[in-house]
């Protein structure tokens, strides 16, 4: 390479690759780190208004001299599987990446 605009316009397509990969390291561990965030955030909410109504639940029955009350059940139908949202971030996650290679590879 004798030229120095083509040396210039290699050099300069080789650090917006390597930049481009780079940023694409930096989302999807942002993305990730993100998603971890919110799966924990939505357990501790979960988990902190289970102990609520439980904590309720009880005060209820003392204070009915230990009668059983109706209609303040809680549904475990209705609770969060954590193991499955941290499955559909992962699979969301990996389909991010592939976009992003896809992506990469038509601009290049």
């Amino acid at each position: 390479m004798s030229n120095p605009l083509v040396q210039a316009f290699f050099v300069g397509r080789a650090v917006a690759e390597v930049v481009n990969e780079r940023l694409e390291v930096a989302l999807t561990d942002a993305l990730s780190d993100l998603g971890r965030f919110d799966a924990e955030a939505r357990e501790q909410l979960r988990q902190f208004t289970d102990e609520v109504l439980e904590r309720a639940n009880r005060a209820a029955e003392a204070a009915n001299g230990g009668q059983a009350t109706t209609g303040g059940g809680q549904a475990s139908s209705e609770s969060v599987d954590l193991q499955a949202d941290i499955d559909e971030l992962r699979a969301e996650i990996a389909l991010l990446r592939t976009e992003l290679q896809h992506y990469r590879r038509a601009s290049a």
